[in-house]
């Protein structure tokens, strides 16, 4: 989870199906993996003290802490399992999670780190984790694959309510600058400390 859970009638707006965010940023980097390779596992990330190998660990374990969010309605310690193969391992566990989502049969209320938060707050915060990674990985792969639009624009408004400056420089960089007529993938890969130049 990052930063506060958002108030308000806004957030409401914005929140109101992170189940189906969450489904379409999966899409998103799940189209990236078709890109890893062996020999790209050792190189570097976006994710300056990862290489795609870490990346796509930490990626495994978000998709298991969802999952388990989604089935049990509470969040515990890392949950990945791994595997020789870190792509299909995060494959497999998309396909997993994505049935979940499908069935639209989950608690309303996840409780994190002993607080209970809406599921919507949960899904959607997932969706800005799993999504910036699959950007990540892309560029990892040297295969820039830009967030679509309409997704990278919806996540960047979820972004901009999840992450506040408490997040920076921990969870995340300081934004970077971009020239006023940026692209909605370039926006929020900025807004959240990446350079996508």
């Amino acid at each position: 989870m990052t930063g506060h859970p958002p108030t308000g009638l806004r957030a409401a707006l914005v929140l109101r199906d992170g189940a189906a965010l969450l489904e379409r940023a999966i899409g998103y980097a799940l189209g990236q993996l078709s890109n890893v390779t062996p020999d790209a596992l050792a190189r570097a990330t976006p994710c300056l003290e990862w290489d795609l190998a870490a990346l796509l660990r930490h990626v495994d374990d978000s998709l298991a802490a969802l999952q388990e969010a989604m089935a049990r309605g509470e969040v515990g310690p890392e949950s990945g399992a791994g595997g020789a193969d870190p792509a299909v391992a995060v494959r497999e566990r998309a396909g997993v999670l994505l049935g979940s989502l499908a069935g639209r049969q989950h608690h309303p209320l996840v409780c994190v780190g002993g607080y209970p938060l809406p599921a919507e707050i949960v899904t959607s915060a997932g969706a800005v984790d799993i999504a910036v990674h699959g950007w990540d990985i892309a560029r990892a792969c040297g295969r820039p694959g830009p967030i679509p639009g309409e997704l990278a624009g919806e996540i960047l408004a979820v972004s901009r309510l999840l992450v506040t400056e408490a997040d920076r420089p921990g969870r995340f960089g300081s934004p970077v600058p971009l020239p006023p007529r940026a692209n909605a993938s370039d926006r929020l890969v900025a807004y959240l400390g990446r350079d996508p130049g």
